[in-house]
């Protein structure tokens, strides 16, 4: 894999998927354990229903109730196995991806071992989806991944050395290009939550990513805007923003800003500068330089207060078969955060009816997050 990046697939005990991606000069050997656990079966793949009033889809995924909840280390399901420990991934590791246990999206085919059953009623394609009609279900196909970018159990992707940074954009890239190969997905979405005021639920350094069985929302409205504006929007919107007062940070490759109409009190944008579908498409170069410029920003976001910055890290990417030559590539990083001890919280207007009201004027926003930056020295290793 690109900059020396070694990826080693396997499985768990239950038949789910676990790859490991070793950092280019890790100090772990080829070996890797094998999952003993006893595990039960995996669970249906959970039911979507239409909302008849807006045509979003809502997975309902119960078996997600049962989830971990900030266990204390010595129960850290993401760390590696110990004697007293039966957590999800059996060996030491720099970076490891697997299948999530309770997912909000499952197999559509019954996958191997028998570990999972073939969806029951999977959607036929995008105009199935779209069709009108009362109490329309689906089977909630799709996949869910967690990503977990270090074996130690505090952290997040702003405390990773430069090489494991590295490491994990590679993997967000190699599990872009296979998942967007699965049947009946139509958008992957790579993030990361951070802080329990987001509603993280284990405070191990980790991400997750998202295979869609439609193009959501968020994307759909993105297509309509690129409609109405033109393919070139992403290029002119870079343009708008280089030089300006709302620009953050600017690199050969990707430049970060405080987008024009901001809707939290703290809101990124990071762009590469050529027009890419996905991470997949990314070039090494772009991936080197996004691994020390990501984690400067990052830095620089925890360093406007005195405590850690929660936050939603969000990799809008392009549709797999949609609007690939005009949606690019972008991080939406956002956070609630609107003073050192006061969070936003979406009320009646923004909550109801999806209509927005700034705090704080993205310009001003800007020239905190820049003053932050600013302390925060290049990443070099």
């Amino acid at each position: 894999m690109g900059a020396g990046v070694v990826k080693r697939p396997t499985l768990l005990a239950d038949g789910r998927e676990l790859i490991y991606y070793d950092d280019p000069d890790t100090t772990l050997g080829p070996d890797r354990a094998v999952d003993a656990r006893t595990l039960d079966a995996r669970p249906a793949t959970a039911t979507m229903r239409r909302d008849v009033l807006t045509g979003d889809w809502v997975s309902i995924a119960a078996a997600r109730q049962n989830r971990a909840f900030l266990p204390p280390a010595e129960r850290d399901p993401l760390a590696p196995q110990t004697p007293t420990n039966p957590s999800e991934i059996p060996s030491r590791y720099d970076v490891a991806v697997f299948e999530n246990k309770s997912p909000s999206f499952g197999p559509a085919l019954a996958t191997a071992h028998g570990s999972a059953p073939a969806a029951v009623d999977p959607p036929r394609d995008l105009d199935d989806l779209d069709a009108p009609g009362l109490g329309r279900t689906r089977t909630s196909v799709g996949r869910c991944e967690v990503v977990c970018f270090s074996p130690e159990h505090a952290g997040s992707f702003g405390t990773l050395s430069r090489t494991r940074a590295r490491t994990v954009i590679e993997a967000w890239a190699d599990r872009t290009a296979a998942l967007s190969t699965l049947p009946g997905i139509q958008q992957v979405f790579p993030f990361e939550n951070r802080g329990e005021a987001i509603g993280v639920t284990l405070p191990h350094p980790h991400g997750q990513i998202y295979a869609y069985p439609y193009i959501t929302p968020r994307t759909a409205g993105l297509l309509r805007s690129i409609e109405r504006e033109g393919d070139d929007l992403f290029a002119r919107i870079l343009e708008h923003e280089r030089g300006g007062e709302r620009m953050i940070l600017e690199g050969e490759h990707w430049s970060a800003f405080v987008p024009f109409a901001a809707r939290w009190p703290l809101e990124v944008h990071l762009l590469p500068h050529r027009h890419v579908a996905d991470f997949a498409g990314t070039t090494d170069a772009e991936r080197d330089e996004l691994a020390g410029l990501y984690l400067r920003l990052l830095r620089g976001v925890d360093a406007v207060y005195d405590t850690p910055t929660p936050y939603i890290a969000a990799w809008h990417q392009a549709p797999v078969h949609a609007g690939r030559d005009s949606a690019r590539l972008h991080l939406q990083l956002t956070s609630p955060r609107r003073a050192a001890d006061k969070l936003k919280f979406l009320a009646g207007s923004e909550a109801a009816m999806g209509a927005w009201i700034g705090d704080i004027p993205p310009e001003a926003s800007a020239a905190r997050l820049r003053e932050a930056v600013s302390t925060i020295p290049e990443v070099t290793a």
